[in-house]
């Protein structure tokens, strides 16, 4: 199998930084190709989902906001035999909720496979970061004294910057439509794959500062960062396939349970657990699962998915 050239860069990253280069991305630029990819994938989602209609998937969103709340108690059950209660309900909050960055890399896989999905995927990418926050937030609070600011958190969640710039461009794309966006196409769909390359750049070389976290947590946390996303993306493919999508919908699903969010989760626990250790969960989303899945997850989810409605 040839990898991808976007996640050759991952692994350029992640080598030149391991043999201690000094390459660096500066810091506007990171935040720049993430503003550019969050956007990117709104549109895209947005314009397709303007010719399905949108009251046909409020079904599924409902289904898939109930899916993100179970596979967040399921992470916690996992952890808590060897994490504290705070420290498991801060990490099963990562791996309840997504990874935009393992979306997009997805979907890029699929479309070089010559793979369609459906629209509504971005969707479900949009919704499924909030319930796991809020169950996270609450595992780790029950039976505590301290009272959580769930103003803030409730702000952090649904105005911080993924979520804003994931629906307004998802709202964009279904308004403006396919030939509304005709001018954009040039920089937001033709420039999508090489953006996410220089991403990807920057992200081997963050996630290979955070490999020495995982000496302190031990093999546990190991294992769990490698079964979690083989497991919740086989439930990811069941839920799929029961609510009826195709062979790429129920890749992209699979991979959205599968992946674990390294972004918008480390925000909302910093403000409503921040006596949870961000280590911990940072070691094993960032450390672990995302390179997991974007060297051999996806490829195995998209095989699963055809072996399943073969």
């Amino acid at each position: 199998m040839t990898l991808d050239p976007v996640v050759l860069f991952f692994i350029l990253g992640l080598l030149a930084a391991l043999a201690k280069s000094d390459l660096k991305l500066p810091p506007a630029l990171y935040e720049t190709l993430s503003v550019f990819l969050l956007i990117a994938i709104g549109l895209k989602g947005g314009v397709a989902l303007s010719k399905l209609g949108g009251a046909a998937v409020l079904w599924q969103v409902a289904v898939v906001i109930v899916l993100g709340a179970v596979l967040t108690l399921l992470a916690f059950a996992m952890l808590r035999l060897k994490l504290n209660r705070v420290d498991a309900a801060a990490t099963a909050a990562h791996y309840g909720s997504v990874s935009v960055v393992t979306f997009a890399v997805a979907t890029a896989y699929l479309a070089r496979q010559g793979v369609e999905a459906e629209p509504q995927l971005t969707v479900f990418l949009a919704v499924m970061e909030m319930p796991a926050l809020v169950v996270g937030v609450l595992l780790a609070r029950l039976g505590g004294e301290r009272r959580v600011n769930w103003a803030r958190l409730g702000h952090e969640v649904f105005l911080g910057k993924s979520m804003v710039l994931l629906m307004g461009g998802l709202l964009i794309g279904w308004l403006a439509g396919a030939d509304g966006i005709q001018s954009l196409s040039p920089l937001y769909v033709d420039l999508f794959k090489p953006v996410l390359s220089l991403f990807l750049l920057e992200m081997g070389l963050v996630t290979a500062g955070k490999l020495s976290g995982l000496r302190k947590s031990g093999m546990f946390l190991v294992g769990m960062a490698l079964l979690m996303p083989l497991l919740f993306a086989g439930i990811g493919l069941g839920v799929a396939m029961l609510m009826g999508l195709s062979v790429g919908g129920a890749m992209l699903l699979a991979s959205l349970c599968a992946s674990a969010s390294y972004i918008a989760a480390p925000a909302a626990m910093r403000i409503a657990v921040p006596e949870a250790n961000p280590a911990i969960s940072l070691a094993a989303s960032l450390g672990v699962t995302f390179p997991f899945n974007l060297l051999l997850g996806i490829p195995l989810y998209l095989w699963l998915a055809q072996l399943a409605y073969a």
